[in-house]
């Protein structure tokens, strides 16, 4: 059977929701279809409740990506809905699904759909970006094997959730690197990037994108700006994100170290096309996170080649070799404020943005679908 006659369906996030998986479903759908399948992607029509949902809006307000075929269907909280999505689903007899699954709220809906389907006519793929959530709550581990008993195979993103699905499942694994999210434009020229921000064009900046949780340790990245050292260089950070809970923690914790004046704040959600803007007006993206399994930032920030300094957690030191395409440091302050001081008195700038340069090469869609594909 050739790929063109093959029919995927992907079962996750996809528009009219925003966000990173949302992004990454998309740009999945996209590389399969340029592999030859015919691809179908399936995503809800009750994602999670609002009282569940710690943003503003769960909705893009950008247009629907062109070329794909996006239907709602699913109801996460419904299971009426997920055994009648499941028969429906099973009834375009695809060769391949694939469930996005991210964290253990979505195991009884994906998982049930999943068991809907012949496993003798269809291979049912777990894509797991996160095994073990970031923030954990009893029954995590009894609804990820609802949801990895359904599986007949999975594919992770990281070396670290691949060895935590050991304890979960002996189907095959596959692993390959979260690839680049090369759907947010070209890069910008920092001068242009900095003056539509806004921004000093001669200043010193590091980046913080993206949503503002506590798993990501945000707490460091503005003790390591109180440091003396980083205050004397001139160094500003951006803020850009939107907070996800305890917005007031972190505006007390500015002001208590005084740094309030350091920060320009853009705290809500960063549209697509003005994500090149935040990357672009960067010296370094930091990602001082307490946990993590890999990063859609991280391919972010490859893809606008910017050097990162990042935690030793997950999969980040996988991705961001030091000394290469950054700095990767311990869950210290200080020695945050030691890798911003080596960029900016040792001028790394040059070498270090050659180093992710080189490194972004590995992160193709096309080396992720390959490897994908060793699984049906």
């Amino acid at each position: 059977m050739s790929n063109s006659s093959k029919h995927i369906l992907l079962l996750g996030p996809a528009y009219p929701y925003r966000g990173g998986l949302a992004a990454f479903n998309e740009r999945l759908a996209y590389a399969l279809q340029a592999a030859g399948y015919r691809v179908s992607l399936v995503t809800f029509t009750l994602q999670y409740p609002d009282f569940l949902f710690p943003g503003n809006t769960q909705y893009a307000e950008d247009p629907a990506p062109e070329g794909l075929v996006i239907t709602r269907k699913i109801n996460a909280v419904n299971p009426l809905n997920w055994w009648k999505v499941g028969r429906a689903l099973r009834q375009l007899h695809p060769d391949v699904v694939i469930a996005a699954y991210w964290m253990p709220f979505m195991a009884p809906c994906l998982g049930t759909i999943l068991r809907q389907f012949d496993a003798k006519q269809t291979k049912r793929i777990g894509l797991v970006h996160n095994i073990i959530p970031h923030e954990r709550r009893p029954g995590d581990q009894v609804l990820s094997r609802y949801f990895t008993g359904a599986c007949d195979g999975f594919m992770t993103l990281s070396t670290s959730v691949k060895e935590e699905l050991a304890d979960f499942s002996t189907a095959p694994v596959r692993t390959s690197p979260h690839p680049i999210y090369d759907t947010y434009g070209e890069q910008v020229e920092q001068q242009t990037a900095r003056e539509h921000l806004g921004l000093d064009k001669d200043g010193r900046y590091l980046l913080f994108f993206g949503y503002i949780r506590a798993y990501k340790g945000l707490e460091l990245l503005l003790e390591a700006m109180a440091d003396s050292r980083v205050r004397e260089l001139g160094v500003t950070l951006i803020l850009a994100g939107e907070y996800y809970g305890n917005q007031a923690h972190y505006e007390n914790l500015m002001a208590t170290l005084g740094i309030e004046d350091r920060v320009v704040a853009h705290t809500s959600f960063i549209a697509n096309d003005q994500v090149k803007y935040y990357f672009g007006a960067a010296d370094l993206v930091v990602q001082p996170y307490k946990t993590a399994t890999q990063s859609g930032i991280s391919q972010l920030a490859y893809h606008f080649e910017k050097p990162m300094i990042v935690t030793r957690v997950g999969g980040l030191p996988e991705i961001v070799p030091h000394g290469e395409a950054g700095y990767v440091i311990d869950q210290d302050a200080a020695e945050l404020a030691d890798a911003v001081l080596d960029f900016y008195q040792n001028e790394k700038a040059v070498s270090l943005k050659e180093g992710v340069a080189r490194m972004k090469q590995q992160f193709s869609w096309t080396v992720f679908t390959a490897t994908l594909e060793e699984l049906f």
